[in-house]
């Protein structure tokens, strides 16, 4: 255990080295630009560096956030991923992390338009319904993937598993995917079946083991 928090740890560091440098340069010139230069300034010359200083602050959190994201999402994908036996993580893997990756940005852009005098109720509003508009046309593939998340949890069957599934033929499992999972019935036909489907029935495992 001591093992693993310390390879994570490093790889956070590691990740997330650069842009924590830039974020503590940025602050360690903007004390001196407090201490040295705001007495001299005008105070238009003020707020319109204050904007400036403000969009760099934004990003370069998001900027560390990210790459410990990714640093985790790494450690995540080369320590426990890679040794399990379903493939179903590694698919997830890339599409949590672009997932995660649009929504720190997108906060990012959200702090900062108010900063250039934007007003972002009218686009929260627009990404709000824009995304509702979305998730009503893809509800059938989100709700798969979701089910796809829940069987790599809790495990009902196994890449090589033979199973009856929810049609009643007696198959083997030949792989577990993002929205649907693969099987081989017994007159070798491959049977593609929606993750949803896996979810909401009665599967019978006639080799489950732990």
């Amino acid at each position: 255990m001591a093992k693993v928090s310390n390879k994570i740890s490093w790889e956070i560091v590691k990740k997330s080295f650069l842009p924590t440098a830039i974020f503590a340069l940025l602050i360690g010139c903007y004390i001196f630009y407090r201490i040295k230069i705001f007495p001299a300034v005008s105070p238009e010359f003020h707020q319109a560096l204050k904007k400036y200083v403000s969009t760099a602050f934004a990003i370069c959190i998001a900027f560390i956030i990210h790459r410990i994201a990714g640093a985790v999402f790494d450690w995540y994908k080369e320590t426990i991923a890679s040794k399990t036996k379903t493939r179903l993580d590694d698919q997830l893997i890339p599409i949590f992390r672009r997932t995660f990756k649009v929504i720190i940005w997108s906060i990012a852009l959200l702090i900062i338009l108010p900063f250039y005098g934007v007003n972002i109720s009218a686009l929260i509003a627009a990404l709000g319904v824009g995304s509702l508009a979305i998730a009503l046309a893809a509800q059938d593939t989100i709700a798969n993937v979701i089910a796809g998340f829940l069987i790599m949890i809790d495990v009902p069957f196994k890449v090589g598993d033979k199973i009856k599934i929810p049609s009643g033929e007696i198959v083997k499992v030949l792989d577990i995917g993002v929205r649907r999972s693969k099987f081989l019935a017994e007159d070798k036909a491959i049977i593609i079946v929606p993750n949803l489907d896996l979810s909401k029935h009665k599967i019978v495992n006639y080799t489950y083991t732990k």
